[in-house]
């Protein structure tokens, strides 16, 4: 049987970065240009301080030190946004639904997820991801963060399975294009129904 493997933010939970500057900092969101500009110098397409953080290179504080430095920002600016990003990272119910169903349906589900570690021990603590999903891994513990190749073997091999029966949900297009490039199967998340009708036209829901 094909094996699932979610990403968590962005398909599993909510991830929305554009609200969530818009709301903890509206000092810089006061247009769609200044909020563009302020999302991209924070999270740099989650390849510079950011991605550091998620791959668990840098804590709390070493990314409120890199981002203050480049930016020039307030650091209390960066504490108020980090305390809100819990609150953004809920799950998504719709999905959770989905997921009750992939199971029911004999799926054992799996997840790899960019995550920084202080985020790790939010999800754990506060939901049942270990009733979810049978195994998984996070970036922020493997040191590696998707897209890079050699996550994507890591995780066949914890999952038991050749990478072609491996098939990522995910919502950033160039992991998508990295798994299909490792022999995975993709598919880009654009919400609940149309991933329901994604697997189905595999045969794998019913």
């Amino acid at each position: 049987m094909t094996q699932l493997v979610f990403d968590f933010g962005g398909v599993v939970f909510r991830w929305r970065p554009c609200e969530l500057v818009a709301k903890v900092w509206p000092q810089r969101s006061r247009n769609e240009a200044e909020l563009n500009h302020t999302v991209s110098q924070l999270f740099q397409a989650y390849t510079g301080d950011w991605g550091r953080f998620d791959q668990g290179l840098l804590d709390e504080q070493g990314l409120i030190d890199a981002v203050c430095a480049r930016t020039g920002w307030p650091r209390a600016d960066m504490i108020n946004l980090l305390a809100a990003v819990p609150e953004e990272l809920v799950p998504q119910p719709e999905m959770v639904t989905l997921l009750d169903r992939l199971r029911e349906q004999g799926h054992r589900l799996v997840f790899l997820s960019n995550m920084p570690a202080p985020l790790v021990g939010h999800l754990e603590r506060n939901y049942p991801l270990r009733t979810w999903f049978a195994d998984g891994l996070f970036s922020s513990q493997e040191r590696l963060c998707k897209p890079a190749p050699e996550l994507f073997e890591r995780a066949s091999e914890r999952f038991g399975r050749v990478a072609g029966d491996c098939l990522l949900i995910d919502d950033h297009p160039v992991n998508i294009e990295a798994a299909r490039a490792c022999g995975w199967q993709a598919e880009w998340f654009c919400g609940a129904d149309r991933l329901a009708q994604q697997l189905r036209h595999r045969g794998l829901l019913r």
